[in-house]
């Protein structure tokens, strides 16, 4: 028969470590979204002279592991430049910059899905630069970039289980102290994976809802 030493506090436990996968995620997401619209617009609008530098450093981020940014930022920030930021800072910047990497080229790409006629009619119509990014290429290219930025925001959340490298007790790490404890790893990972399901889910769902909304109007 099946026994196991897992207590509601030891729930509670895990799920203050996915309420910390959840905070990472959420800041890591807005913070690299907002960065990655304006490199990909800069990316898209700039020239190949002031482009090349931009697009050496997101590539970058894209290149290394996210775990080897970790430790290396972490080792610089408070080895190097005496920042002082405790783990959770760390982990939320390098985890922006990363997603900002990512969102840069789902942005360019879908400015470039707007179609050059449909922009051309626009400005032939009097409205300026601004206004045709606003009223015109934002909304076309939201419908073609949000389901690579849904599976972006998806992939940070998974992510988020390195930050453990720096200091960080997410959802994983959380549960990779009780197995040490209770050295009961499949029934944990099990629980681990129903909890992440649980967060992930909704934001698959409400992406699918919007591309079936969008995909009627």
């Amino acid at each position: 028969m099946f026994g196991t030493d897992f207590t509601s506090a030891d729930l509670l436990f895990m799920l203050k470590g996915a309420g910390w996968t959840l905070i990472v995620t959420a800041i890591s997401v807005i913070a690299g979204s907002l960065l990655g619209v304006i490199f990909g617009v800069l990316r898209y609008q700039a020239g190949a002279f002031w482009s090349a530098p931009l697009t050496l450093v997101l590539d970058w981020f894209r290149s290394v592991p996210l775990l080897i940014q970790l430790i290396l930022f972490n080792a610089l920030q408070s080895t190097v430049l005496k920042l002082g930021w405790s783990p959770f800072q760390t982990s939320c910047v390098v985890l922006s910059l990363y997603t900002s990497a990512y969102c840069a080229e789902i942005v360019r790409g879908g400015i470039e899905a707007v179609p050059a006629t449909t922009r051309r009619a626009a400005r032939s119509l009097g409205l300026s630069w601004w206004q045709d990014m606003r009223y015109i290429v934002a909304p076309l290219a939201t419908r073609v970039s949000l389901p690579s930025w849904i599976g972006l925001t998806l992939g940070v959340m998974k992510d988020t289980a390195l930050v453990y490298i720096v200091g960080v007790i997410e959802l994983l790490k959380s549960t990779q102290i009780l197995i040490t404890r209770m050295n009961e790893p499949l029934f944990l990972l099990m629980i681990c994976g129903a909890i992440y399901f649980l967060i992930s889910f909704p934001i698959a769902r409400f992406g699918g809802y919007l591309e079936r909304k969008w995909s009627n109007d």
